[in-house]
């Protein structure tokens, strides 16, 4: 699966935090962010995120799509895919699209799934007992 998200390849990772760097502070970005060391604050991406084995994370996560392999203490927010890896431990509430959870991931919080994509189909006119009254 990470292979999907980060191909060896692939070249199109824009920024890169150490596992030496510590972010404080609003972390933005329009490219595809991997983290290895630390960041507190938020950290928001357009594309993808990449949360490496060391990385500790104190901070709202917004991205498209994230694999991680670390520790968040906040919330995060995939639009797309989030996958949580067998030594990934969550302190938060997390929503996404799909989520994929590996056995031995910790989460403690609430999980949400949402598909946007699919509005959720209108009963009532679709039920055959209202046709069927009609004169």
């Amino acid at each position: 699966m990470f292979k999907e998200i980060y191909p060896k390849e692939g070249g199109d990772v824009e920024t890169i935090i150490g596992p030496s760097v510590k972010v404080e502070g609003d972390f933005t970005s329009k490219g595809n962010v991997t983290v290895e060391g630390v960041v507190h604050g938020s950290l928001k991406t357009e594309k993808d995120l990449k949360v490496g084995v060391g990385a500790k994370i104190s901070a709202s996560v917004f991205a498209n799509n994230a694999f991680i392999a670390g520790e968040i203490k906040g919330n995060i927010k995939a639009s797309g895919r989030l996958e949580l890896t067998d030594t990934s431990k969550i302190y938060g509430d997390i929503e996404a699209k799909t989520i994929i959870m590996a056995a031995g991931a910790l989460m403690n919080g609430k999980c949400t799934m949402c598909n946007d994509a699919l509005p959720l189909p209108h009963f009532q006119d679709n039920d055959p007992l209202k046709k069927n009254n009609k004169k």
